[in-house]
């Protein structure tokens, strides 16, 4: 918080005020030199970590100077709040939804809620006086806003490069709360997993992911928000799917039957959202899904919605799909 000139507080008041993340090696320096620092003038809102050390992260919007071991992180995204949770690390602010039993603590009331995940609530997010902002593409519009409010980097996943983006993604936030060797362990052993799927999918045939919602079918293919089946795990594509950003391609029924996938992968958006237990099901329990190759031999894949609509790419839940995946080859 910004101190008022004139104001200086004492050395003990500021240690009762500082973060509990200091070391208790540099305790009483660090009081000593934040007291120092408030005597001086007044201090930006969304002051600097306890070290004051900074490191600067290129990210989808440019660059930014972000704190190291921000104290109050606030996160629009899901996929970056799956890698916290996998680090050790919590949010303190979080978009208002209705979370996985993954990440369920966060529907907890008492736990600032900033907005949806689309439409960040400016004053709810400046009152809160963060340290550091993180979105994704959900937010992606309202960089420039948040940005006048505290530090905001922009860690969106390319998913034309998934894999290569992910682990970027997942080493600036290794970088900024100082837990790059976790990183590493965890991005080692997802590679692990890669490997294995990898192997079972060079011999299991063609495969089709599909998401339905409210009746309707659409198809991912490879570059797709979804692609990590195809252009990471090496599962071949049925057709060539159009795709453009986090849209698929809609299709029939009729699609289904004449591209006869091996293996049919579902996303049941409605589950994910709340609005029904099992649609998919429903859905598909018709002739024309029951023609394919992937009906006849037990090849109907039913994807965790929650994990791949909603949370996406994360430590925890990248390891989750692939495990998925596998387990349908």
């Amino acid at each position: 918080m910004a101190q008022a000139l004139g104001s200086c507080p004492t050395i003990g008041e500021i240690i009762v005020k500082t973060p509990v993340r200091v070391v208790l090696g540099a305790f009483a320096a660090g009081a000593s030199l934040l007291a120092l620092t408030a005597c001086g003038g007044s201090t930006e809102a969304g002051a600097q970590a306890d070290s004051g050390k900074t490191v600067s992260i290129t990210h989808a919007q440019g660059t930014t100077e972000v704190p190291v071991n921000p104290e109050t992180v606030y996160t629009f995204d899901l996929g970056v709040l799956d890698s916290m949770t996998a680090l050790g690390l919590e949010a303190d602010g979080v978009p208002e939804t209705k979370y996985p039993e993954s990440l369920a603590k966060y529907n907890d009331a008492a736990v600032a809620k900033i907005g949806s995940m689309k439409e960040p609530d400016f004053e709810a997010i400046s009152n809160g006086n963060p340290d550091l902002i993180i979105i994704t593409g959900r937010a992606a519009s309202s960089y420039g806003e948040l940005s006048k409010i505290a530090p905001t980097i922009d860690l969106s996943v390319d998913i034309k490069k998934p894999l290569d983006s992910f682990k970027e993604q997942a080493g600036k936030l290794g970088q900024i709360f100082d837990v790059e060797t976790k990183v590493d362990e965890q991005l080692a052993a997802i590679d692990t997993k890669i490997a294995d799927a990898k192997a079972k999918s060079a011999n299991a045939g063609k495969g089709l992911i599909i998401m339905t919602s409210g009746g309707e079918l659409t198809a991912y293919g490879a570059g797709s928000r979804f692609g990590l089946i195809h252009d990471v795990l090496g599962v071949s594509t049925v057709a060539d799917i159009k795709s453009e950003g986090a849209h698929g391609e809609s299709i029939s029924f009729e699609f289904l039957k004449t591209n006869n996938p091996d293996t049919l992968y579902v996303v049941d958006r409605d589950s994910a959202m709340g609005t029904s237990g099992d649609a998919a099901k429903a859905v598909l329990d018709n002739e024309l899904v029951a023609s394919t190759n992937a009906a006849k031999n037990n090849k109907i894949v039913n994807l965790d919605s929650n994990a791949w609509y909603m949370v996406g790419y994360g430590l925890n839940n990248t390891e989750k799909m692939i495990d998925e995946v596998a387990a349908g080859l």
